[in-house]
């Protein structure tokens, strides 16, 4: 009998503020197989059981250890995984607490929430240098057999349509060409940018400014993915942008897989 996944992410900058949104409410009407969250900027005990001790889902969270309401990401999945990691061994990483992967059968997913590089040129390096940390990491599993996603806020645009106005941010972090060309790196390593399998047309974005009402007018930035190793192509069925679901300066992606 085939096996169905419905694997939802979203950066919910601050995992406190959109339970107040309804959060639950929608994950109950979603009801995804997976959900990966990112910037929760909490920790698991700061949270109610309702949230913890969900009655459908297992959580796995990382949270950070050097901030307090910093960053942070947590998985939800209603199969139990048979394996459950925080990080990927690097300490100066790993203390942001960035990282989730949960092992399934057919294959092992990270719940990513990759650094911003925009504050100053040392968190553009750290940014950079966790890139490639990352993609060396999950290159060393696919040599060893494992089937790879990974999702969350990347924290760049990868092509000209991927953002509103690229030409007046082609010197801003979250555009620049170093940071495009790490993007460039992971697909030729084999993993594919699920949206663009089925959504080749501009105008999708997943991050909008709030200050400036950017989300009104559809000014915004892809920076959220789903990268599926290639060798996984034939079991997905769908990718998607959640545009309409409100709630964060972020919006819900997915992807629908069948083995």
């Amino acid at each position: 009998m085939a096996k169905k996944y419905k694997i939802l992410s979203w950066n919910v900058n601050g995992i406190r503020a959109v339970l107040n949104k309804g959060l639950l409410k929608w994950m109950d009407k979603e009801s995804p197989d997976i959900l990966c969250l990112q910037e929760t900027k909490a920790h698991r005990q700061q949270l109610g059981p309702e949230v913890t001790d969900h009655k459908k889902y297992h959580s796995f969270w990382h949270s950070a250890t050097n901030k307090k309401g910093y960053s942070g990401v947590v998985t939800f999945s209603k199969e139990e995984p048979i394996r459950v990691e925080t990080g990927f061994g690097i300490e100066k990483f790993d203390m942001e607490g960035r990282v989730v992967m949960t092992e399934f059968k057919k294959f092992m997913i990270f719940n990513v929430y990759f650094p911003n590089g925009k504050q100053d040129s040392e968190r553009l390096n750290y940014k950079l240098e966790f890139y490639e940390a990352f993609l060396s990491h999950i290159d060393k599993l696919k040599r060893k057999g494992k089937k790879i996603i990974f999702c969350g806020d990347v924290n760049t645009a990868h092509t000209e349509i991927d953002l509103a106005r690229p030409e007046a941010n082609s010197d801003i972090s979250g555009f620049l060409p170093i940071e495009r060309k790490w993007i460039d790196r992971v697909i030729e390593h084999g993993y594919l940018d699920s949206l663009r399998e089925f959504h080749p047309e501009p105008g999708l974005y997943s991050w909008w400014d709030l200050k400036s009402g950017a989300r009104k007018r559809n000014v915004g930035w892809r920076i959220d993915y789903f990268f599926v190793q290639k060798e996984l192509k034939k079991y997905l069925k769908d990718a998607f942008i959640m545009a309409d679901v409100m709630g964060s300066d972020h919006c819900p992606i997915g992807i629908d897989l069948q083995f």
